[in-house]
Order: structure tokens, then sequence, then C-alpha cells
């Protein structure tokens, strides 16, 4: 007989996936749907400074980093055939 249970918080959601994730694929495909995430949380960031109209040369170029990051950890996991990894087709 099995225990019912409470559907898990968000975060606990969130941590299961991540730790499945890195018990199910190989380190490249993890890491780079970590620098994927992470720098389109920073790219989104700046994209909303610079619709203020306050960037400065320096965002400017962190944007552009983190374009190139996403651009490369899009073209790792395309390469590994996961981009529903990242939500991508």
């Amino acid at each position: 007989m099995s225990t019912p249970t409470a559907p898990l918080p968000p975060a606990a959601v969130l941590a299961l996936r991540s730790l499945e994730l890195r018990l199910s694929v190989p380190a490249a495909v993890v890491r780079a749907v970590t620098e994927y995430e992470t720098a389109a949380v920073h790219a989104r960031q700046l994209a909303a400074v610079a619709e203020s109209g306050g960037m400065s040369d320096l965002d400017a170029d962190s944007l552009a980093v983190a374009e190139d990051l996403m651009a490369a950890s899009r073209a790792t996991l395309a390469q590994a055939g996961r981009l529903d990894l990242i939500g991508a087709a």
C-alpha cells in the first residue's frame, strides 16, 4: 500500500529535474543547459536595461557575450540532439 504525498513545491521540482538531468545525460550537455539558462537570464536582464535607455558600453558587451554563450550552448545541444532541454525544437 502506498502513502499519498502532497505535491512538491516548484523549487523541489526544479531540483529533482536538475538531479535527473545530471544522472541521465553527459556532463557536456548538462553544462550546456546550465550555461544557456544562465546566459538567457542575463540577456533578459540586459535587454530590459537597453529598453530603459540606460545601457552602457559594458552592458552592451555583456549582452553580446550572453548571446554568444547562448548560441554556443544551443549548438552543443543541437549536436547532442537535446534541444528539448531548453524548450527548443
